[in-house]
């Protein structure tokens, strides 16, 4: 190395150079490392301070670049940059870690073109061992063009480097991601950095105190990132249990968890004994030491939430300062990790429970496919997004989609509020239009102070769409609550969203409240419809209406062969940022119906001989299906009573309709009466009632169901 300046040269490399040449001795890293080489094997541990060796202890070196970015001079003799292989005529960017190569080649170009200086960047310069070196960097321009580029390394001052990573540290709510910021800044005192944590930690569970024999670690991080000997434990793996149970009493002594240092590889092996312990912890053949310190949770007793591993080569012990810095660094980081676990244990039980919400199959009728793609960990938190389909006792099928305002477990539990209602409602036979009156006040009440969850949230905004999928007429009832509006592609591949007039979500002040609306859809068998929530479709590059259209372009790509569920995840991924800050949740349903000779209608007038009429025409038809004998004797006693009751409790015409369906017969009786049926407790010489009766035992469940223009009474039948 040129570390002796020419006397007739004013560079930049110059004067660094010349600055550094009275501190740093003769012989520099290469003589430090031969002393260390020889030295007894006794002194390869925690090294006490020395006042005269912090002097020589130099941070600051040069390297001077032509302008193809080579070196051409480099003064690096202080001991701090050993390893580091800036040989004359070698790429600069040979020293840089691959990831950061385009960013310093862009700014030592930039550097090069405009003469102006960029000082102070934070960067790792590789070492030939592959150990990494935290350093200051700063690009100074030649005093002439020709002479290219001077760059000053500074090697990170410890305060400086605790208060860098600390604020480094607590910008994620990932767990990964922080225990990576956490090991990447300890890389900063050896050459290897690894965190481990509690399984409990990382699953998001509370940790309270680990039992002898039942300790288990995971490990969280590990850099620099490069291939690892056979065996090495890494990132998502789990550590055998001798070396979780060793490295939890290691940090635990006494029962008070507190940092340890083994200073070389023999003292390494003694301690931990097994070669399979040995391969899993050991970064390495050659000789190390390692430093562990506990992650503790400031707690009362406190709680130990991981091990952090700083491992360095024996020949250079860790000093009683360094290990105070690692121990503060770690002491200031914890609380984020504890942050971090809680964060998770929440993102996982909102996330439990939307999937619990998600549709399982369609049926017979209607093919249904879904996705939920939660935010991503380091957002806001899970969202209120919620989808949910279910057939109706009556034959038709519902599907809800829903949007809670808000994250995290208040949310959740309005999302699993309002979908319960929203599916009991809908099973009760009541319309969507009415459900959504329902849930609009539900919201109201939740709103209050009264209901407990008004503290620090708000379900007031939140929106909801409901379908109605009838198989016989093929018709889509739906209405919306502030939702954005279904996407429907018909069989001719025309796609584009429902007309539907936008409404208030729900809760809104009552001088915004508008009557819900029923908006009434021809969806033919092989339709496919649409349901989704806004993180699906917005993007802050385009508006909603381009976002929609985009959908639409999409969804009309499905062909009607395609699986459904393969389909649902193609469209998500081709819509759905990288990086979601909230969550994307699709709904397909493909149209089915009926078979046309499986169903049939008929209108009678409400006269005393409907019952007689309406029997002769069940029979004839369950002759043509070919029906079994007790289904045909069943079937006409069960449509008679229907139909006594429509004539004698309502007035109009009456509608008979029946349906075969995979797994019975499927009768209806409509009229234009408002009286809800009900099944009493009658006395036996009561002659009210008795048809009911007989209606409950032929059926295997029964109901009504609400119209505009009257009711409907519906009744199965096992085939």
């Amino acid at each position: 190395m040129d570390s002796t300046p020419s006397p007739s040269s004013s560079s930049a490399f110059d004067l660094v150079s010349g600055a550094l040449g009275r501190y740093i001795p003769r012989g520099g890293a290469a003589a430090a490392a031969g002393a260390g080489a020889q030295g007894d094997r006794t002194t390869r541990q925690r090294v006490p301070d020395n006042p005269a060796a912090g002097r020589q202890d130099q941070i600051l070196g040069a390297v001077n670049l032509d302008k193809d970015l080579k070196v051409t001079r480099c003064n690096l003799d202080a001991p701090v940059f050993a390893g580091l292989g800036a040989v004359t005529g070698s790429p600069f960017v040979d020293l840089l870690p691959p990831g950061d190569v385009p960013t310093v080649t862009r700014r030592l170009r930039q550097v090069l073109e405009t003469g102006e200086a960029h000082v102070a960047r934070i960067q790792r310069l590789r070492r030939g061992d592959g150990s990494e070196l935290v350093v200051s960097l700063s690009i100074l321009p030649a005093a002439a063009p020709q002479e290219g580029l001077t760059v000053s390394v500074i090697a990170m001052a410890t305060r400086l480097h605790l208060y860098a990573a600390e604020t480094a540290i607590g910008t994620s709510l990932d767990i990964g991601e922080t225990a990576q910021s956490l090991a990447e800044s300890l890389l900063a005192w050896g050459d290897v950095a690894a965190v481990d944590l509690d399984f409990a930690v990382w699953t998001g569970e509370g940790v309270t105190g680990q039992a002898q024999g039942r300790i288990r670690l995971r490990r969280a991080a590990l850099v620099p990132d490069r291939a690892w000997p056979e065996g090495y434990v890494t990132p998502g793996d789990d550590l055998p249990s001798d070396a979780s149970r060793l490295l939890a009493q290691a940090v635990r002594r006494d029962d008070a968890p507190q940092a340890i240092v083994i200073p070389d590889r023999e003292s390494v092996e003694r301690v931990l004994g097994s070669p399979r312990v040995m391969r899993a912890l050991v970064p390495g053949d050659r000789s190390a030491g390692v430093a562990c310190i506990p992650l503790v949770l400031d707690s009362a007793p406190p709680v130990v939430l991981g091990v952090a591993e700083v491992w360095r080569r024996a020949d250079c012990p860790f000093r009683d300062s360094e290990l105070f810095d690692l121990q503060e660094l770690v002491a200031r980081t914890a609380h984020h990790v504890d942050l971090a676990r809680q964060h998770q244990r929440e993102h996982t039980q909102v996330l439990a429970l939307q999937r619990r919400l998600l549709p399982r199959a369609g049926g017979d009728t209607i093919e249904i496919a879904s996705v939920y793609q939660p935010a991503t960990p380091d957002s806001a938190g899970v969202g209120g997004d919620w989808v949910n389909s279910f057939p109706l006792p009556d034959g038709r099928t519902a599907l809800v989609v829903g949007d809670v305002v808000g994250h995290g477990l208040g949310a959740a539990a309005t999302m699993g509020q309002l979908s319960m209602e929203a599916r009991a409602l809908l099973s009760a036979g009541l319309a969507p239009d009415e459900v959504l009156e329902h849930l609009d006040e539900t919201v109201t009440l939740l709103d209050e102070p009264e209901a407990g969850l008004a503290a620090g949230y708000s379900a007031l905004g939140s929106t909801c769409c409901i379908a109605l999928y009838d198989p016989v007429s093929h018709d889509v009832a739906l209405s919306s609550a502030g939702h954005l509006p279904p996407v429907l592609v018909p069989p001719d591949g025309r796609a584009g969203p429902l007309a539907v007039r936008p409404h208030p979500g729900l809760g809104a002040e009552f001088a915004l409240r508008e009557p819900f609306e029923v908006h009434t859809f021809g969806a033919p068998p092989g339709s496919l419809l649409a349901l989704y929530t806004d993180g699906l479709v917005e993007d802050p590059a385009v508006s909603i209406d381009e976002g929609i259209s985009r959908l639409a372009d999409a969804v009309s790509t499905v062909h009607p062969w395609d699986a459904l569920p393969q389909a649902a995840r193609r469209v998500v991924s081709v819509l759905a940022p990288a990086h979601q800050r909230d969550d994307v949740t699709l709904l397909l349903a493909r149209m089915i119906g009926y078979r046309k000779w499986d169903t049939a209608t008929w209108r009678l007038p409400a006269r005393y001989d409907a019952p007689a009429r309406a029997r002769a025409q069940v029979s004839a038809l369950l002759r043509q299906w070919g029906s079994r004998d007790d289904t045909r004797d069943t079937v006409p006693l069960l449509v008679s009573e229907l139909v006594t009751n429509a004539v004698r409790f309502a007035t109009g015409p009456i509608t008979v309709r029946l349906i075969r369906s995979g797994h019975g017969l499927l009768c209806e009786v409509g009229d234009t009466g408002n009286g809800n049926p009900r099944l009493g407790r009658g006395g036996l010489l009561d002659d009210g009632g008795r048809g009911l009766h007989i209606v409950h035992r032929l059926t295997t469940r029964w109901g009504v169901r609400w119209t505009d223009t009257g009711k409907v009474v519906w009744a199965e039948v096992a085939r």
